[in-house]
């Protein structure tokens, strides 16, 4: 079992995700996608003290291509973070990593921007990222809206048709 969680948060790594979710999927350490974190001395320090009992890792794309085999190989229990959901659909639907297991995406925070389309209570989306959401949807994932464990926002299901999506 090497990936137990597959979340999408702005926030990425913080006392939360370490805390309240690692209850409910056990994990032995987090892996982290995203560029600018991956590239930026400073904020790649912040997330790995944010879980400090945790192998902690922040990785550019191109660098979790390079080890997803090794991930998928390793016995240790990771949680698999990105900060949009266009890059959680780049690994999961264009690169085509299939976490062990996991069947369902949880997202958590998505800030307001401009451009964006409320869905729930700190939960806003771009059409761009509505788009990975289907995409991701129609790999067979369940799409799930989800700040903490015990308080659901809805499923992909509920909120595509205001993104154009039908069928």
């Amino acid at each position: 079992m090497a990936v137990s969680f597959v979340r999408i948060d702005d926030r990425m790594i913080h006392g939360q995700t370490v805390t309240r979710w690692a209850v409910e999927y056990p994990c032995d350490g987090i892996i982290a996608v995203n560029d600018a974190a991956a590239t930026n001395s400073v904020l790649k320090s912040a997330y790995k003290s944010a879980a400090p009992d945790k192998k902690t890792f922040v990785w550019t794309m191109e660098h979790f291509k390079e080890k997803a085999q090794t991930v998928r190989d390793s016995k240790t229990r990771y949680f698999l973070i990105t900060k949009n959901p266009v890059d959680m659909a780049e690994i999961l639907v264009n690169f085509g990593f299939v976490p062990d297991d996991v069947k369902t995406v949880i997202v958590g925070p998505c800030n307001d921007r401009p451009g964006t389309t409320k869905i729930g209570n700190n939960q806003s989306i771009t059409q761009e990222e509505a788009d990975a959401l289907e995409a991701i949807s129609k790999k067979g994932y369940t799409v799930d809206f989800r700040l903490i464990p015990d308080k659901e926002t809805g499923t992909w299901d509920k909120f595509r048709g205001q993104f154009g999506y039908t069928d």
